[in-house]
């Protein structure tokens, strides 16, 4: 798909459909060029503006020389964002951003959830929406706020699986908050992920300002931004410690449980001790056993084996073992 955008009275305006693009259309007036998972033929469209569209391949490279590089006097900047696939799993994926002077274009295969919220909120970011470097800007403060979002998310349901975990919680609610802290331990590390990459590409294309008319201006809205990505990184190191105790009070809690039920089946295990030991001592075949004879001796035998269970029983109370 391919959306394209300009500025308008607020935010920014749409101004074509999710098809196929001639390049003599009106793309070549979008300030902001969004290319999800695209056709072809858009890549061509795009292509036919002079601006070269990186494969999915490309933008997988993990090398930083083929994330963040200048060409032709365009930035090519390569990030990783969390986001969802068109069937619904959540991912990081890679999110290029190509700033020409005359329009950002971005490519993407996911979609991360910042894309959607952006355009109608453009004109409220600190960068505003009025240049393609302002709306880079703008976008990348709407990426770092979401992740904000999903760290207080993380934050929420730590708290909500701590207070299962710490009250009276049942083997399968334990079994489901420890899926559910792996889950938001995944999420943190993508979010960690972001924010790397994006701290990574902000110092770049800052170091690409110093010949810029708003390089100054520029420079203090970057500046802004690595600190809070700085923030929420001192944030994101504090929900990994949480997620550290979460997962060991889990497991501890399981143990516990575990713990209980060993204890009842040993307890079970040491009351038919005393009584299989004397079955089996009148079990043997000796040739005198006095008891044999009597006729009291089968209840005899009976009645000291359930004496004996008796007393383990009212032994292991007085210790306060049950």
């Amino acid at each position: 798909m391919l959306h394209a955008f300009t500025a308008g009275t607020r935010g920014l305006a749409r101004m074509g459909q999710e098809t196929p693009m001639a390049p003599g259309s009106q793309i070549a007036h979008a300030l902001w060029i969004d290319l999800y998972r695209p056709l072809d033929s858009q890549i061509a469209a795009v292509e036919g503006l002079g601006i070269e569209v990186p494969t999915l391949a490309d933008m997988e490279e993990i090398e930083i020389s083929n994330r963040l590089y200048r060409e032709d006097g365009s930035d090519f900047m390569t990030v990783v964002v969390p986001g969802q696939t068109p069937d619904g799993r959540h991912i990081s994926g890679p999110v290029t951003f190509i700033l020409t002077p005359a329009r950002l274009v971005t490519v993407r295969h996911h979609a991360p959830r910042s894309f959607e919220t952006y355009p109608e909120r453009a004109d409220r970011s600190t960068a505003g929406c009025t240049s393609p470097e302002r709306i880079f800007l703008g976008l990348i403060e709407e990426i770092v706020a979401r992740q904000a979002d999903l760290l207080e998310g993380i934050g929420r349901g730590l708290d909500s699986v701590s207070v299962h975990v710490l009250g009276d919680a049942s083997p399968d609610e334990l079994q489901h908050a420890l899926g559910e802290v792996g889950r938001q331990g995944e999420l943190l590390g993508r979010i960690r992920l972001a924010l790397l990459t994006l701290e990574r590409a902000l110092s770049f294309y800052d170091q690409t300002l110093a010949t810029h008319p708003q390089g100054k201006d520029l420079h203090t809205i970057i500046k802004g931004q690595i600190r809070d990505i700085g923030s929420l990184a001192v944030h994101g190191d504090f929900l990994s410690s949480r997620v550290s105790l979460s997962v060991d009070a889990t497991l501890g809690m399981i143990n516990l449980a575990q713990n209980t039920t060993v204890r009842i089946v040993s307890v079970v295990a040491a009351l038919f001790m005393p009584p299989t030991l004397i079955a089996s001592m009148y079990g043997m075949n000796f040739a005198v056993m006095p008891e044999l004879d009597k006729p009291w001796g089968y209840p005899f035998a009976i009645g000291l084996m359930i004496a004996s269970a008796l007393g383990t029983w009212a032994f292991f109370k007085w210790k306060d073992w049950l």
